[in-house]
């Protein structure tokens, strides 16, 4: 989300890097091919091949000269959907039973669901189901940046990872995004001036070059991440992980380096699939690719995409109107992927989904918790809007019928009752 985006105060950073291999004390580990999905309701695609190994090195940021923007594929048919397995390798069975999960309810259903910050969990998802009469189906948060005592603390990781078990043994679906600070600072760090920063040129091109000390500072950084998101692969916990949100904006560090084939955000994007599949072997998540609103040429989706390889979910930030083109320029880009809104203030009103069916999530952003003896915001009421079959609570007996298989695959017992709604 942007400065403008109102409510929110957070940042999004998921950071990438370099090849796995460089880092100092890291193993090296080599990409199996991924196992053929079954084929379903869609079409099924052929599995991508074993990841290429990780170009990097110096070189210019921009090329020289006028900008040049890659062609926009083709526009596709507003449905488009071919089941593709995920793009980790070895996935484990229960992220890969919530990848075909996504895909069976895609073009026919939409998952509600809720961002919490940090420090606040479970707060902004009491607010939704407050404003929607049920619980949302998709639990998000973050990994925090804060100092200790700010809703988005960066010491409560060890409290996310047991409230995030709980949420998925509970029946949600988890999405996490992770707002990491700029590798030339260090925890604990402010939203405004340093997630909302920049950072030069050459910083950059330092941080796809292993053996740079802001390499070597971004390997620590991800580090740790990894370690708390393998706590969740041993839960059994599969995770839709949205790294390097709103891809193509202009606020947070690692925006604004659209770069060249090698270069840019898009390949900090693949150095961080590199480092935490390859390397630290985290095969539980699903990965989001997410993109805010293209308001120019210069932040047109296709200029931002690091490759079908990277990509098992595209995902759009959208705080104003859906705009058809908005949709269409993502479905173009998608291989009849999955597509979801990852993040919002409010959902598009029913008739949208007519001409942009694929939208198979929705999550709103975090509500700020009122200080002591205040009263919070509240959110807009959607209770006309999910009460329609198209969209799928925790309340509804065709979420069960779903996300069940799903459960099965992570060693949990079904939903067979509705769990109470908890403001």
């Amino acid at each position: 989300m942007t400065i403008a985006h109102v409510g929110r105060n957070t940042i999004a950073v998921c950071i990438a890097l370099c090849c796995a291999a460089s880092c100092t004390n890291a193993p090296s580990g080599t990409a199996a091919k991924p196992a053929q999905v079954a084929a379903g309701p869609v079409g099924v695609a052929t599995p991508p091949a074993t990841v290429p190994a990780i170009t990097t090195g110096r070189g210019p940021m921009t090329p020289p000269g006028p900008a040049v923007f890659l062609p926009k594929p083709p526009l596709k048919p507003a449905d488009w959907l071919v089941e593709h397995p995920p793009v980790t390798p070895d996935a484990t069975p229960e992220a890969k039973a919530l990848l075909h999960f996504l895909y069976a309810i895609s073009t026919k259903h939409t998952m509600t669901g809720q961002h919490n910050f940090p420090a606040q969990q479970e707060y902004s998802t009491g607010q939704s189901t407050l404003s929607m009469g049920k619980t949302p189906a998709l639990y998000g948060t973050d990994w925090g940046f804060a100092k200790e005592g700010d809703k988005d603390s960066a010491y409560v990781r060890k409290d996310t990872v047991k409230e995030l078990i709980k949420q998925w043994q509970g029946g949600a679906v988890i999405a996490l995004c992770w707002h990491a600070v700029p590798p030339v600072k260090d925890e604990p760090v402010t939203f405004k001036n340093d997630v909302q920063s920049k950072i030069t040129d050459a910083q950059f091109n330092d941080l796809l070059t292993p053996g740079t000390e802001i390499y070597k500072k971004w390997c620590a950084q991800v580090d740790v991440i990894a370690g708390y998101l393998g706590q969740l692969q041993d839960a059994h916990v599969p995770v839709l992980w949205r790294p390097y949100h709103e891809i193509n904006g202009a606020w947070f560090w690692w925006n604004g380096h659209r770069g060249d084939a090698t270069h840019g955000t898009k390949q900090l994007y693949r150095n961080l699939y590199d480092r935490l599949v390859n390397v630290h072997k985290l095969h539980n998540l699903i990965w989001v690719w997410n993109p805010d609103q293209p308001t120019g040429a210069e932040k047109q989706f296709v200029d931002y995409f690091p490759g079908q390889q990277y990509v098992d979910v595209l995902a759009l930030d959208c705080y104003g109107a859906f705009q058809q083109q908005f949709y269409d320029d993502l479905n173009a880009l998608s291989d009849g992927k999955v597509m979801a809104i990852s993040e919002t203030s409010n959902p598009p009103a029913l008739g949208i989904y007519k001409t942009q069916p694929k939208w198979t999530y929705f999550m709103r952003w975090a509500v700020d918790m009122p200080a002591a003896g205040g009263r919070g915001r509240g959110m807009g009421d959607l209770k006309a809007l999910v009460g329609d079959p198209r969209f799928l609570s925790l309340q509804d007996p065709a979420y069960w019928e779903a996300i069940n298989p799903v459960r099965k695959a992570a060693g949990l017992e079904p939903i067979t009752a509705a769990p109470a709604t908890r403001p």
